[in-house]
Formats: structure tokens, C-alpha cells, sequence
């Protein structure tokens, strides 16, 4: 009897917060061409196509202006489904940071990411060379020309996004009121950074089974360049937690290797958004960090910004000093090191860890 009136209570408890708990925004897709695009190499495509999706509705002052609008830039190999995992779900619930009923957010597909055009829809090796200046520029149109936004409250990013949103800053000054880059440096990408890179690019261009962009199946070079991104996206803590022996650590390599390839995430407590491991768009997605560079430019940066890193980053070591000397040169910037959470990179996927920042500027006044 005691069991069952536990059990009883048990379910009228889940009934009781079940009945409670507000229906999850639903995300609004599409896609915006754009015609005759001109990348920065003087490479052209004559339709350039943006997927994105949206969450609420844009709201304008009495002199026309978005108010309201926020602008979320996903990572490497990712898409903008990465914010609509249920950790990023959470922001956009009533009284949350990014209530949807009172925030429009907007989550592109970068070029070459997701359902954006990319090498792998039919031209391979042949695809347009894009960079992240190209990227952003695609996504100012889109946001602009698109949506008809004509004012960001907030432009942030994870990683590739992180990075992207300090050239945001630089390439569009008076375009928003602040700034969140995560897992980001704005400095040239150099020393272990492109060390990694360039190892995993060799590693498909050199393999026999690329054939200059024409394979017919994955290049076995593949699970190397995997096998590289676990290594580089995730903390040591956490991998040493998850592989304390060598057969624990091959298993665990092996294993993400292998479901990366295939579609899925990335390592098993990463959201399951990585895209399809197709080795051209691989290629490019890693080549187009090549020019990236926004160091001479943070001066121009007006907006209020806090740039959040992680202390245990292997692509983006803070015992380097680089954020703390570029900081100095941002006139309304602030850097930010998070507590360790053991999970290096991929700690920004985690928004516990730093949507106190982000409500932070979402109260300051705007400009």
C-alpha cells in the first residue's frame, strides 16, 4: 500500500510540473539567396543560399528600429541547431535570458555549414574558397536584406561564431549595442591552433582516396581528422575521467571517430548537431579560418563586450596572455575566465556556465 501511494505521488508530481511547464518555442526556418555573391578570393556563385531559423518576432521602436534582435553564430562542423538543443532550449522559456516572447533570435547556417550551400551539394573541390570575413558578410545581408533587422541588441558566438563575432564588431560597428564571443581569440589563428588545423587538412588532402574532391566514398583520412577533433574540442579532465586507462582511451577515440563520421556527436556528452563528415566540406570548413585575422582592427569595435573563454582550452590556452593584452585595446571590452569546468572547448556548449554575461548585457542600456 505504501508503495503505491508513493508511486501515486510520484505521478501526480510529474502531472503537476508536466502542466506547469510552458510549450518550448517552435523555430521558424528558411533560406535567403543571394544572388551573384562575390567572395573575398574574387570567386563568384550565382546563388548562394543561407538557411537559418528564427525564435519570436522582431519588435521596432517608434523610429523603426529592431529592438529586440539577437544574433547566435554556431561552432566549426556545426549549424544553427546547436542552439536548439535542450540546453540552449532553457534560454528561450518565460523570464528566461532569451524568452522568446520578448526576444527574436536568429540562427544561421554559416556558408558551408548545415543546409547553407557547401561543397559537398554538387561542386566538391570546385566550391568557392569562403573565408569568415565572407561568412559574416553573408549573414549581414541575411540579416539586413532578409529579415529586414536593421539593429542587433546582441551579436554572440561559440568558437568559429566566437570568432566571427569579433569581426561583427569590427565590420559593422553601429550595428549592435554588445557583443559575447566565447572560446575565441580575435589574433590570427597561429602556433598550436593552426598546428592542429593544418594536420587535419594534410590528412585529407594527401590521402590517395580524396582524388581532388571526386571520392565516392569517405577517404580513410577521415578518422584521423576525427580522431583530431576530439582531442582538440574537448578538456583533458574530462577525457581523462572518461579514459583513466589505455584501453578506455583507444575505446573512446575510436568510438567518437566513428560516430562523428557518421553523423552524430562528437564525443557522447557533446549535443548530437555535428554535420555529416563529408571530407570536402571538412576541408573547407577548416581552410576558411585562413585569413582570419581581427587584431589590427579592435579599436574600431564600439559595443559593449565581454569575451568568454575557458581555462582549460586547448584551442585557445589563456596562459598564452594573448586576451588579456588584445582586452586592453577594446573601448568598452571585458574578458572573462571561466571556473574549470573540465570540458576545455566544448565548456561554452554549456550555458550555465556563462548566461549570467549574457543577461548582463542584455540589461545594459542600449545604444
Amino acid at each position: 500500500m505504501r508503495r503505491q501511494l508513493a508511486l501515486l505521488l510520484v505521478f501526480l508530481s510529474a502531472s503537476i510540473v508536466h502542466a506547469q511547464s510552458p510549450t518550448a518555442p517552435q523555430p521558424k526556418e528558411g533560406d535567403f539567396v543571394l544572388r551573384d555573391f562575390r567572395f573575398g578570393s574574387g570567386e563568384t556563385l550565382p546563388e548562394l543560399r543561407l538557411h537559418y531559423a528564427t525564435l519570436g518576432t522582431p519588435v521596432r521602436d517608434a523610429h523603426g528600429t529592431v529592438r529586440n534582435a539577437v544574433l547566435l553564430l554556431h561552432g566549426t562542423s556545426r549549424s544553427g541547431k546547436v542552439y536548439l538543443n535542450p540546453a540552449f532550449m532553457a534560454l528561450y522559456g518565460p523570464g528566461q535570458p532569451l524568452d522568446a516572447s520578448r526576444w527574436y533570435v536568429i540562427l544561421p547556417d554559416s556558408i558551408g555549414h548545415g543546409k547553407s550551400s557547401k561543397p559537398s551539394d554538387g561542386l566538391h573541390a570546385r566550391f568557392p574558397h569562403y573565408d569568415y570575413y565572407d561568412m559574416v558578410e553573408a549573414q549581414f545581408r541575411l540579416v539586413s536584406g532578409g529579415l529586414g533587422v536593421n539593429h542587433l541588441r546582441l551579436v554572440t558566438g561559440i568558437s568559429m561564431g566566437g570568432m566571427q563575432t569579433w569581426l561583427w564588431g569590427e565590420l559593422h560597428p553601429d550595428f549592435m549595442d554588445a557583443l559575447m564571443p566565447t572560446v575565441s581569440q580575435p589574433v590570427e589563428i597561429a602556433g598550436r591552433n593552426r598546428m592542429w588545423r593544418k594536420t587535419a587538412m594534410d590528412a585529407i588532402r594527401n590521402d590517395p582516396g580524396w582524388n581532388n574532391g571526386e571520392y565516392q566514398t569517405p577517404p580513410p583520412s577521415m578518422v584521423t581528422v576525427a580522431r583530431l577533433f576530439v582531442i582538440a574540442v574537448d578538456g583533458p579532465l574530462d577525457l581523462q575521467t572518461r579514459a583513466p586507462t589505455r584501453e578506455a582511451a583507444d575505446s573512446l577515440l575510436d568510438r567518437a571517430a566513428a560516430v562523428w563520421a557518421a553523423g552524430g556527436s562528437l564525443l557522447d556528452q557533446a549535443p548530437a548537431t555535428w554535420a555529416h563528415a563529408d571530407a570536402n566540406d571538412t576541408l573547407y570548413q577548416l581552410d576558411c579560418s585562413r585569413t582570419y585575422n581581427p587584431e589590427p582592427n579592435l579599436e574600431r569595435i564600439q559595443a559593449r563586450l565581454i569575451a568568454i573563454n575557458a581555462p582549460d582550452d586547448f584551442i585557445n590556452p589563456p596562459e598564452l596572455g594573448i586576451m588579456d593584452r588584445a582586452i586592453k585595446r577594446v573601448k568598452n571590452g571585458r574578458y572573462v575566465l571561466l571556473p574549470l569546468s573540465g570540458r576545455g572547448h566544448s565548456s561554452a556548449y554549456d550555458p550555465s556556465l556563462w548566461k549570467n554575461y549574457l543577461e548582463e548585457l542584455l540589461r545594459a542600456p542600449g545604444r
